[in-house]
């Protein structure tokens, strides 16, 4: 029988994944840095992939703060947007890709890792 007198434990619900929050955390800082860099190359007329993609990790970074599935399904859209860049600056040359890809591939490798946890967080709301 339970002690009714006891606080109710509500540590399992407010459970905190440092790894989500950390990459939270650095998707946003990330994201902020790309987001202003792309901005100022929008306005002096280059390319609008940087402003995009800083946006897409910004909020991917906010809705891994709040533990939010949305944060994969967004970043995936930025992966993809990235590959489709990758692939249209440089073509099927192999070693070109590599510096436009793996950073981005890095961080959906993480993001996945984070799935898990995301889905654990969804289920109890």
């Amino acid at each position: 029988m339970s002690d009714l007198t006891a606080p109710p434990d509500h540590t399992e619900r407010h459970e905190t994944v440092w790894g989500v929050k950390l990459l939270g955390w650095i998707s946003v800082l990330l994201g902020a840095v790309i987001l202003a860099g792309g901005v100022w190359l929008i306005l002096l007329g280059g390319s609008w992939y940087y402003g995009l993609a800083g946006l897409g990790l910004l909020v991917t970074g906010i809705l891994l703060n709040r533990y939010m599935m949305e944060a994969a399904w967004t970043y995936l859209a930025v992966w993809i947007g990235t590959v489709a860049w990758a692939w249209w600056e440089v073509g099927a040359d192999w070693w070109a890709q590599v510096p436009r890809l793996v950073a981005p591939t890095l961080i959906l490798v993480l993001l996945l890792l984070c799935i898990p946890a995301l889905s654990r967080h969804a289920s109890k709301f």
